[in-house]
Order: structure tokens, then C-alpha cells, then sequence
């Protein structure tokens, strides 16, 4: 059915040139096009659409994106009268106004969700293309904002806020920033920009706007419906998150860096001669013979295959560190050089970074595999399978240093496979996950998880976990953790953590640092992974030869051992329920460490809780983020009655109390009758 304007609907005169456009139902779609502009609103899932819009020509399909290319079936109801259009799924309608602008609304009453909005009466519009040439725009995508509109997601950043409203956000990927365009709104939607570009999203006052730096259309995916609801149709659409490995949801032991073979092992032997509960220990960077070679130095570890038999006897899993990067000492870079298998740039020699190598007394310059290269990630994956899977069972990777890191981060001069660094730079971190998803599934492996630095929409699906990077050791920092970690789980990625007492220093022999440690071990313990790491004091300069101080339970003092003691074996006690809170991860798409708002969306003050939390459904945690603190006041929401998992002391939601905090106790919460294991 197609309508054009035979009679052409009013129209603002205040335009230079208005467009009255012709409006049409393609497939199951509603299609608006006018002034070589074309947009294209579709089914896309229950209570969703995906809209895209080009200039110069139809949609283009099978541009890289996160959504999976089958989006679940639904129904769906297309009208074209009066010069407008709608299209209704569920609880979504779109309505399409003769000149080209679109709104959502809730099916049930009329609400308006969102609206897009023209920047000025004369020009531009919502949508805004301006060309860099060859078929690229620069794209903007505007929309109104509203005051009391609150937003979060946009994946982790460490700026502290868990409200997003007022801030400008780059789309990029950094150390410790993590862009994953996705945002759930107070209004009743979540919308994913469905676009790997470098770009930013300001969400100001007076105005919302998406910006792609160069890409070739806009592209976005829209939900409507209660947070809990949204998630689990983003996680449909996006690809949900395997289920985590038993092992993974215990204590992972690691620091920057354990050197050799019996260093390793002695920790691991440690641990399990005081009887302290450990299900990891991580082998971290430096291992390898060369940069980019994927294989452990015989010089330091002599005998992986030994190595790991016994820590399987003692119970514990050896995660591996590695890199994208590639020196040229390595006996695969002239190979993967030959073969086109290395980010390239638009303009001189391939990316690189400085690095230090084995065997060199400066740095050398490294290359970068291309992940979203199907043939560069083949290779990449045949080496780490004949290096470590085969020979010594080795299934876990750290996937360290994946945004990538190269220096200097200047993406508009970076080619990639998939597309020039403007249009897909986001992308590389998820396509790295995947080397790794698709290769251990390959060789029979049904158990994936990877520890990223970075990712992006649909890392979930190839068993990517995330860290939040290489970040300080104060209570500042851990305060910035917990909306970190809200914003991540609102964007889709369950599986989180942070490098426990953070990574940038921290003297083990300082009380102070003793204090932080010992807080963000109690947080690290109500995480949806729990991981001690970092770079300890006394330090070294960055080389194969470089490690920290000692970074072990053990390492803190006779005060807060049994104080990590009681918290390890917490853990232990909660990994039950720790499963089945990821069992709804994998089944439902709903995060594991969730904002307050997600189960209790009708409390207004729960949606400005940035302190606080809760692991799945039944446990709310309260950490302690300041300094010599003893006591702590918490928001328990209205809806459900509140139970202190110390003290057994009831209480009713709707109000802040204030608890007994000594240092050895993180204020839990049990919910409506709840019984986990705590207090014992």
C-alpha cells in the first residue's frame, strides 16, 4: 500500500523547502521516503522496531551491527491515512508524519516515549547528513529531551554517574571506558544505536542527539516497556550470554604478574594448604616466548602440561593471558603481515603500538590483528589451540588490552576488514570475544568465557565477561565502580567485575590501603565475579621482567586476612545462588547485578540509587565507600519488606535506615523472607 501526497497534508511554511514525502508498507514495514531520503521502520521482535535511514538510495542491509540478523517473530499492524503513517508491535506504535518525522508512543494510552525533534525550524531536521565523501556521512540523530527524563546504560564509564542525563559521552573505546550505545530510559524504551562508528551521544537539555563520525546510514533499535522487560528484549535481539561455567562464579586469584611456572603454583598451593576456597588463578601477559606468538616460555614455564594436572587435582581452573598484539619478533608476524591478517591505516604503515619484547632492550613496534577479520581470527585461534588447548587443556583466556590499544587512538586513519576505523571502530572487541566463542565451540568445547577489557552490544553472546580496566586503589575509584557496574549491566554484559582493590598501586604495608582493600574485597565478594588483581606496590617499570608486590589474601596483615577469609568463604557459601541469578542471565537476558529500579520500577526513589544494589533478585548490597566509616545508611525500596542478613533486624521498604558497618561487614539485605546463606 502506498499513499503519496495527492493532497498534501499542512506543513511548517517556516521551512525553506518543505518535504512532503511518500509513505508505503514494504514486507511488513513501514517505509517513508522524500527528498532521496529513505526510512525504513520494521518489526523487529515483541514490543520492537529497527528503524534505518539513508540518504541517496534504499536501506542497505548486512552492515556490521549488533543485532542478529533473525529478529524473534511477532505481529504487527501497518496504517497509511491522512498523510501519516503508524506501525504498531505490541506495546510500541510508530507514528510517520508526512514530512518524515517519527514518534513513539505506548500502544495502551498515547504516552509519547520518544520523539525525534528538528534542530531548528529551518534547517536542519532530526536527521542530518553531512557528506565526507564516497557515500559517507557524518550522521546525526536528534530527538527531544525531557527534564525529568532519566537514562543509563551506554556501557562503562568511570565517570561516576549512574543517571546519564546531562553528560556528553564519547562512542569509543578506551582503557577502562567501554561504548556500548544502548540506554534505558525512565520514560518506558530502551534504544540501541545500532552503529560500530566512532561517534558520542549528548544527552543535554534541551536535546538528545546520536552522532556518527563517518558511516554510511543511521540504524537504531527501539523497545518499549518496564526495565526488566527491555533488557530481556535487548538481550533477545542482541544474543544472550551462555551459562557461566560452575567454576566461574568462585574466587579468581591473580596480580600483575606472577613470573614463572613455581610461583604460580606456589600461591595455588597455598591457598589450598590454609584451606581457603579458590576456583582460578590467572597466568597473566609476559608468559609468552614473543609478543603475538601465543605460547608459554619454556625458560619460565617449563612444564605447562604438569602445571596444569595439578591445579585440576587441587580444583582450580588456569585462565591465560592473551594479546591482540603482534611484535615483529614474533615467528607469525611475517605471515599474518603477507597475508593482510594486521589492522592497516588509510594513510601509511600498519597500526602499531610500542611495546616491550623479549629479547630487546627498547620497545618494538607491534601490530594488531584484525578481529573482524574471519581469516585473521582463524589464524589467531589455531595458534592459541595448538599452543594451549591442545597439549594442556587450557580453555580460558584473558582477553587483555582489546579495545585495541593502540597509540595514538586516532581510529579515523585505521582500516579494518570490515570497514574503514570511522564506521566499525567500536566493533573490534566483540569480534576478538568471538575468535575465542567460535573457536572453543569448534573443538568441542561447551563451556566459553573470556575476561575482556573492552566490549560491545552482543559481546554477551560469545561468553564475554568485562573488567572495568585499569583503574586507581582509592574509595573514589571503588565508589565510580558501582555505577560502572549498573550502567554495564543495563547494557546487556552480566558478567562483570573490577580488579579487586583496584590495579594502579596500592602498598599492602599502609593501613590506609589496608582500609580500601579490605571494603572492595566485601564489594568484590557481592560481584557478579569476584577477581583480586593488581599492580601492587613496589612496582616496576613495564618489561618481560616486571612484576608487582604481593597481592594474596595473606598480604594484608593479621587484621583483614580473616576479615578477606570471611568473605571468601561468603562466596562460597552464595555461588548457588550466585548460578541460578546467572541461570536467569542465560534464560531471560535479565543482569545479575541490577539497579534497584530494574525489580522495583514504580518506587520513584529507587531510580536514584547510585550506591547501592542488587545481586538478582533477593539480596540487596549496601558496600562501605568511605574511609573509617562504622555505620551506613541505605534506601530499601517500597514494595517488599527488608530483612538485615547480619542481624536478622526486619524492615520496611520505602525509607533509608542506618546500619552497624565495622569493617568486617558489608550491609546485606535479604528480600520478603528470603534465606541465602550469609550469617554464619
Amino acid at each position: 500500500m502506498t499513499q503519496p501526497a495527492q493532497t498534501p497534508p499542512k506543513v511548517s511554511l517556516a521551512q525553506s523547502s518543505p518535504t512532503v514525502g511518500t509513505l508505503r508498507e514494504r514486507d511488513g514495514a513501514l517505509e517513508w521516503s522524500g527528498r532521496q531520503e529513505t526510512v525504513r521502520i520494521e518489526p523487529w521482535g515483541p514490543d520492537a522496531v529497527r528503524v534505518r535511514a539513508r540518504l541517496g538510495g534504499p536501506v542497505l542491509e548486512d552492515l556490521p551491527g549488533a543485532l542478529l540478523p533473525d529478529p524473534p517473530g511477532t505481529g504487527s499492524t501497518v496504517k497509511i491515512e491522512d498523510g501519516a503513517g503508524s506501525l504498531t508491535v505490541g506495546a510500541l506504535t510508530v507514528e510517520v508524519g508526512a514530512e518524515g518525522l517519527v514518534r513513539f508512543v505506548r500502544t495502551a494510552d498515547g504516552a509519547e516515549l520518544l520523539a525525534e525533534e528538528r534542530a531548528h525550524f529551518w534547517w536542519p531536521g532530526p536527521r542530518l547528513y553531512t557528506a565526507v565523501g564516497n557515500g559517507y556521512h557524518r550522521l546525526e540523530q536528534r530527538f527531544a529531551a525531557h527534564d525529568d527524563e532519566k537514562l543509563y546504560g551506554l556501557g562503562q564509564h568511570q565517570h561516576g554517574r549512574l543517571d546519564q542525563k546531562g553528560l556528553v559521552v564519547d562512542l569509543v573505546q578506551r582503557n577502562a571506558e567501554v561504548s556500548i550505545p544502548v540506554l534505558t530510559s525512565s520514560r518506558g524504551y530502551t534504544l540501541l544505536w545500532n552503529n560500530p562508528a566512532i561517534g558520542r551521544v549528548e544527552l543535554a537539555r534541551n536535546g538528545t542527539r546520536w552522532v556518527a563520525d563517518s558511516a554510511r546510514q543511521i540504524d537504531y533499535w527501539i523497545t518499549a516497556g518496564a526495565p526488566a522487560d527491555t533488557q530481556r528484549r535487548y538481550s533477545a535481539v542482541t544474543g544472550r550470554t551462555p551459562m557461566l561455567p560452575a567454576w566461574a562464579a568462585g574466587f579468581w586469584q591473580c596480580k600483575l604478574r606472577y613470573r614463572t611456572q613455581d610461583e604460580l603454583l606456589a600461591v595455588a598451593r597455598e591457598y589450598k594448604r590454609r584451606g581457603l576456597p579458590i576456583d582460578a588463578i590467572v597466568c597473566d601477559f609476559f608468559h609468552w616466548t614473543h609478543l603475538g606468538e601465543w605460547k608459554f616460555d619454556p625458560a619460565e614455564w617449563p612444564d605447562p602440561a604438569a602445571m596444569v594436572r595439578e591445579l585440576e587435582e587441587l580444583g582450580i581452573k588456569l585462565v591465560v593471558s592473551v594479546w591482540p598484539s603482534v611484535s615483529p619478533l614474533s615467528e607469525n608476524h611475517p605471515v599474518m603481515e603477507q597475508r593482510g591478517y594486521f589492522i592497516g591505516t588509510q594513510y601509511g604503515p600498519m597500526a602499531h603500538a610500542d611495546w616491550p619484547d623479549k629479547e630487546v632492550a627498547s620497545t618494538v613496534q607491534v601490530a594488531f590483528y584484525d578481529a573482524t577479520n574471519p581469516e585473521a581470527r582463524d589464524f589467531v585461534w589455531s595458534r592459541v589451540k595448538e599452543n594451549y588447548l591442545d597439549p594442556y587443556g587450557i580453555t580460558a583466556f584473558w582477553l587483555d588490552a582489546c579495545e585495541p590499544e593502540l597509540k595514538p587512538g586516532f581510529p579515523e586513519n585505521l582500516r579494518y576488514w570490515a570497514g574503514p576505523g570511522l564506521e566499525v571502530g567500536n566493533l573490534y572487541p566483540a569480534e576478538n570475544s568471538r575468535a575465542f566463542d567460535e573457536g572453543l565451540r569448534a573443538s568441542g568445547v561447551d563451556e566459553v568465557i573470556t575476561l575482556n577489557r573492552s566490549a560491545w552490544a552482543g559481546s554477551q553472546r560469545h561468553g564475554a565477561a568485562l573488567w572495568s580496566g585499569d583503574i586507581g586503589t582509592d574509595f573514589a575509584t571503588l565508589r565510580r565502580q558501582i555505577a560502572a557496574g549498573l550502567n554495564t549491566a543495563l547494557s546487556g554484559i552480566p558478567w562483570w567485575n573490577t580488579d579487586i582493590g583496584g590495579f594502579h598501586g596500592g602498598d599492602p604495608d599502609d593501613p590506609a590501603y589496608r582500609e580500601v582493600l579490605v571494603r572492595w574485597f566485601q564489594f568484590g565478594a557481592l560481584s557478579p565475579l569476584m577477581r583480586l588483581h593488581g599492580f601492587r606496590d613496589p612496582g616496576m617499570p613495564l618489561g618481560p621482567d616486571m612484576t608487582g608486590g604481593p597481592n594474596e589474601v595473606w598480604s594484608y596483615g593479621p587484621e583483614a586476612y580473616p576479615i578477606l577469609e570471611k568473605y571468601l568463604r561468603l562466596r562460597e557459601r552464595l555461588k548457588p545462588y550466585v548460578l541460578d541469578v546467572m541461570r536467569e542471565a542465560h534464560e531471560e537476558g535479565l543482569p545479575v547485578m541490577r539497579p534497584l529500579f530494574l525489580e522495583f520500577p514504580g518506587d520513584e526513589a529507587a531510580w536514584d540509587v547510585d550506591d547501592a544494589y542488587l545481586l538478582g533478585r533477593d539480596l540487596l548490597v549496601a558496600p562501605v565507600l568511605t574511609a573509617g566509616a562504622t555505620v551506613r545508611s541505605a534506601y530499601l525500596p517500597s514494595g517488599a519488606r527488608w530483612t538485615d542478613a547480619w542481624t536478622s533486624e526486619t524492615y520496611e521498604g520505602g525509607a533509608v535506615v542506618t546500619v552497624d558497618a565495622p569493617l568486617d561487614r558489608i550491609p546485606l539485605f535479604l528480600r520478603d523472607g528470603a534465606r541465602l546463606p550469609v550469617a554464619q
